[in-house]
């Protein structure tokens, strides 16, 4: 995908939004592990873009483009560390859920530079950066070659100010991009159900799941149509809707494909979860890739952000 070309998707906010989208729905609709590649690649050219920087500067020997990962993640009892020495900044410390750890040629990385965190762009195949073979033991998008990275004095480049990479607006947008991921891998699941209906008597019960699902992919749809309008027509958030556009979209999405996972599970039984390769990957990929979404705690932030300001549906 990256050699041909199919990874180059226009920016978001660039006009385009839908199409990027739409896109990455595409790609993880036929394989949600490889969607979570492409993802993190998109929205690393486009992070770059943002910060002032460009994928190309980073280009490999023979004037290959670099294959790009975002390693963001930080959980509880990890943490690693930027110092800057008198021949650059240097990261050292274990860097969890890097998706293409063995893949990827480069990656776009937190790190905290005493108590700040701050965006770095390293090279993967340096000494000192070494992923661990054994830290994603679930199957649950073990495609996406998600591993913990143990980094040792490995060299690293700035990009930005301390904090730039939560506080640009293009943070919002790229977590819309990880929801149509979601919906890619929704509208996988459901595909069995709709060709087992093609080809059985379910009965009504297995209809009415049908139905509600056929309900829930076409708001979605809808809802990021939406979503990229409004992202394509205020790309740098002069009104300050992003976050709470984001948080909306991801519950929605994340509601629906759970909702998607539990009535094609209820119609259809084990059996294509025992007899289907390729049902019982897409259903154990969704669920992992869906706790991206952090159920409560992210629900409990977008109440807020609604008691906050005025929502359109408080008025009649």
């Amino acid at each position: 995908m990256a050699a041909d070309g199919e990874l180059d998707l226009p920016l978001p906010g660039s006009g385009r939004t839908a199409e990027r989208w739409a896109a990455l729905t595409r790609w993880a609709q036929r394989d949600l592990s490889l969607a979570r590649l492409g993802e993190g690649h998109a929205d690393a050219v486009a992070i770059l873009a943002e910060l002032g920087a460009r994928s190309s500067d980073f280009a490999l020997d023979g004037g290959a483009g670099p294959r790009w990962g975002v390693w963001a993640a930080e959980p509880p009892g990890y943490r690693l560390e930027a110092r800057r020495g008198s021949d650059g900044w240097r990261l050292s410390g274990v860097k969890p859920s890097c998706s293409g750890a063995r893949v990827c040629t480069h990656a776009l990385v937190t790190a905290r530079d005493g108590e700040r965190r701050r965006l770095f762009a390293v090279e993967v195949a340096q000494p000192g950066l070494v992923p661990l073979p054994d830290s994603w033991p679930g199957p649950g998008m073990a495609g996406s070659d998600t591993l913990d990275v143990v980094l040792e004095d490995v060299r690293a480049v700035p990009l930005g100010e301390p904090g730039a990479y939560l506080e640009r607006p293009g943070f919002h947008h790229g977590g819309i991009g990880v929801a149509a991921c979601w919906h890619g891998g929704a509208r996988a699941v459901a595909r069995t159900l709709l060709e087992a209906a093609r080809t059985w008597d379910l009965g009504p019960h297995a209809l009415a799941h049908l139905g509600a699902v056929d309900a829930h992919l076409a708001t979605v749809d809808a809802l990021l149509e939406g979503a990229a309008a409004a992202v394509d027509a205020d790309p740098l958030d002069a009104a300050g809707t992003a976050r709470r556009r984001t948080m909306r979209v991801r519950a929605a999405v994340e509601h629906a494909a759970g909702d998607v996972l539990a009535r094609v599970g209820r119609s259809l039984g084990a059996a294509p979860l025992g007899h289907d390769a390729v049902h019982a990957r897409a259903v154990a990929d969704l669920t992992v890739y869906l706790r991206q979404h952090h159920a409560e705690r992210d629900l409990a932030g977008l109440g807020a952000a609604a008691r906050d300001a005025r929502p359109e549906w408080e008025d009649g």
